[in-house]
């Protein structure tokens, strides 16, 4: 079911007549607001970080902002595509677009990149998920990834052309790549800019192309590269190997390969942002009197002292436990919560202790207290 789209000026909070750097101004402001580096997990901010990203791609260009100022989002019924229905606008594309206004990784994690330019096609991004346990994102992690993309023709250098042969200039775009089509309609003459397809854009043509590539200059293979994760990465975020994606065709630049992070769900601690946090069980006896525990943490185990007299819910913090401060100096804690574990079964024995204890006033709690109460809030809530 097609869902209706909302206006892109609207998106964007800017007037239908606004400039070229009030549009732009505009898009990085929300671009940095709903990024998903900043908002890790939230579905919502990354939709609204890919319909800033669409917008902006259809406001930004002079031909595209014209045309949907005249027919608005029903243009795509014509056969345009350029960021309106029916066009799958997704977070790779909104994730290329922000790195394309010169951010990208380093605006987030403290690294640049630098962007190449080619007349030649541009190979495609590619984009993978890596999955990293909490030990691995507590430390830093150096990871070999497979990939199976398109990689350079080593027989034709990736030309395209067969060795021997030379390429000549297309005779339909006479070398430029493009051809232009005039259509006249009742608002007027509209000239179209396509890629020629005679060429594909190249703008010359192979008198033979290579066997192995078919004249495509590239092929797909596998291949792996090694990727250093910084420690202290969370869900969302994400890392930008420029060049590493898909070999363009024809000697075209290679796209670049986009790694969105994932968080393996962990056995024992749950994350909080820096923070982990862990539920430690332990028995009457030992919350009653006291007592030095082992507990795990993400670099092995520590001692912890439980003090006599240590209530259920009651939550512990083991400083500097946590999690790195992504490119920052310190790191968050170790939350550590007390569950008294309760035995199911009792043997006779057990039970007369037990019925000897509740004969103590001290071995229930008090009523009516209110210091008590304030407590056992504070402990859960």
């Amino acid at each position: 079911m097609m869902t209706t789209k909302r206006d892109y000026y609207e998106i964007l909070g800017i007037e239908k007549g606004a400039s070229e750097s009030d549009i732009k101004r505009a898009y990085r402001a929300m671009a940095m607001k709903f990024h998903p580096d900043k908002n890790p997990g939230d579905q919502d901010a990354e939709e609204k970080f890919k319909e800033i990203g669409e917008a902006y791609e259809v406001l930004k260009d002079p031909q595209k902002r014209a045309r949907y100022d005249r027919f608005g989002h029903q243009d795509s019924q014509r056969g345009f595509s350029g960021g309106f229905e029916g066009f799958d606008f997704d977070l790779a594309d909104a994730l290329r677009t922000f790195m394309s206004e010169g951010f990208g990784f380093g605006d987030f994690f403290g690294q640049g990149t630098s962007r190449r330019r080619s007349s030649k096609p541009r190979g495609a991004d590619l984009q993978i998920r890596l999955k990293l346990t909490l030990e691995e994102i507590a430390t830093g992690v150096d990871k070999k990834i497979k990939l199976r993309k398109y990689v350079r023709c080593d027989e034709c250098g990736g030309s395209g052309a067969a060795q021997g042969y030379d390429k000549s200039t297309c005779p339909v775009c006479r070398g430029t790549g493009e051809v232009r089509q005039v259509q006249n309609t009742m608002f007027g003459q509209f000239v179209n800019i396509g890629t020629c397809s005679n060429c594909h854009g190249d703008g010359q043509i192979l008198a033979k192309p290579c066997p192995k590539c078919g004249g495509d200059g590239r092929i797909k293979d596998d291949t792996s590269i090694k990727v250093k994760v910084p420690a202290g990465v969370a869900t969302g975020n994400y890392m930008q190997q420029e060049g590493q994606g898909h070999a363009g065709p024809r000697g075209g630049s290679a796209g670049n390969l986009i790694i969105l992070f994932e968080e393996k769900e962990h056995q024992h601690f749950q994350r909080h942002g820096d923070d982990i946090l862990y539920e430690l069980p332990l028995s009457f006896s030992q919350v009653a009197l006291g007592d030095e525990v082992e507990v795990p943490t993400l670099n092995g185990k520590s001692k912890l002292h439980v003090s006599a007299g240590t209530q259920s819910g009651k939550i512990l913090r083991m400083k500097g436990k946590g999690i790195p401060r992504l490119h920052s100096h310190g790191r968050g804690d170790q939350l550590v919560r007390i569950v008294v574990w309760t035995p199911e079964k009792l043997n006779e024995d057990e039970k007369k202790l037990f019925a000897e204890l509740a004969k103590s006033e001290r071995m229930n709690p008090p009523k009516d207290d209110e210091s008590f109460m304030k407590k056992f809030k504070d402990a859960f809530f």
